[in-house]
């Protein structure tokens, strides 16, 4: 593993982690280095200050490294409206639904079938659940949010 220096077009400086120099190269070369702070791929190392350590002592945290201060900018843009809309499902379906977890398919199928009072519900099915749901005319729709308790 190598540690670079990097900057990009916009100066600004960050450091990453490489399987090695030739990767590095092969990496900025397609596009796939991006800076964190404004996601720009015109990446190139930057002159960085060798670490010398003495023989007998492992080397230890940097100190006052201006490199490593940090920086008022974010560490990336603003959020895509891709993924303001979803924010935007997953606190409606929170506020007005019911979460029911693996037991969806189950009563899912029993509103549908007259057996439970028809109330909004989200959760959890399998693809052959969700499969048989539709099979038999349950009107289901995939939803892209997480499963509570199982997010960062």
């Amino acid at each position: 593993m190598i540690r670079y220096a990097l900057k990009c077009a916009g100066d600004h400086r960050f450091e990453s982690w490489f399987q090695s120099a030739s990767a590095f190269d092969a990496l900025a070369e397609r596009g796939h280095v991006a800076c964190p702070i404004c996601g720009g791929t015109d990446v190139e190392k930057a002159i960085m200050a060798p670490r010398v350590s003495k023989s007998d002592t492992a080397p230890g945290p940097a100190k006052d490294n201006p490199q490593q201060q940090v920086t008022d900018h974010p560490l990336s843009g603003p959020p895509h409206p891709a993924e303001q809309m979803l924010k935007a499902l997953r606190a409606h379906l929170e506020k007005n639904s019911t979460y029911v977890g693996k037991r969806f398919a189950s009563e899912a199928r029993a509103m549908h079938l007259g057996d439970k009072t028809e109330t909004p519900i989200h959760g959890e099915a399998s693809p052959e659940e969700a499969r048989a749901l539709i099979e038999d005319g349950v009107p289901i729709l995939p939803v892209p949010i997480p499963v509570p308790g199982k997010s960062n």
